[in-house]
């Protein structure tokens, strides 16, 4: 509010109330407009400490770089079970499922429900912020 008050502070004459409140008025609406910003733009970095903390003992955030699972780069618009060179479960590879941000969403949340038959030991996040960020580090992954 600190920037506010400085750059209004000068404002002085007819309408410098109004100006002052129009100001307060648009910080205001730009806080609750903050949650229709895109995820990616504000979550990337908590997602990506999600992702070291939950995701890295078993995959990688590099392409062409599997582990005990596929790697996650490129994950976001992915068809499920759908990179050659990695083994997967009958019930991944023919689940038919494609990891749209809000597939991701309800699979993190609990692997085993989702694509029953996984060989996923994970058994989910349960913190939608935590949820939300990982996505959010996800769709970073790109080329």
């Amino acid at each position: 509010m600190q920037w506010f008050t400085a750059r209004l502070a000068p404002v002085r004459g007819r309408g410098a109330v109004s100006s002052r409140l129009f100001a307060l008025a648009l910080f205001a609406a730009g806080g609750a407009l903050g949650s229709f910003v895109p995820a990616h733009a504000q979550d990337a970095v908590a997602g990506k400490q999600v992702f070291e903390a939950n995701c890295r003992p078993c995959h990688s955030a590099r392409p062409n770089r599997n582990r005990v699972g596929p790697t996650l780069f490129g994950v976001v618009g992915r068809k499920a079970g759908s990179i050659s060179d990695f083994y997967y479960t009958d019930a991944m590879r023919n689940s038919s499922l494609v990891w749209t941000p809000e597939q991701l969403l309800i699979y993190v949340g609990n692997p085993h429900k989702v694509v029953p038959g996984t060989r996923m030991s994970f058994p989910g996040l349960r913190s939608d912020a935590d949820k939300k960020n990982l996505i959010a580090f996800l769709e970073t992954l790109h080329s």
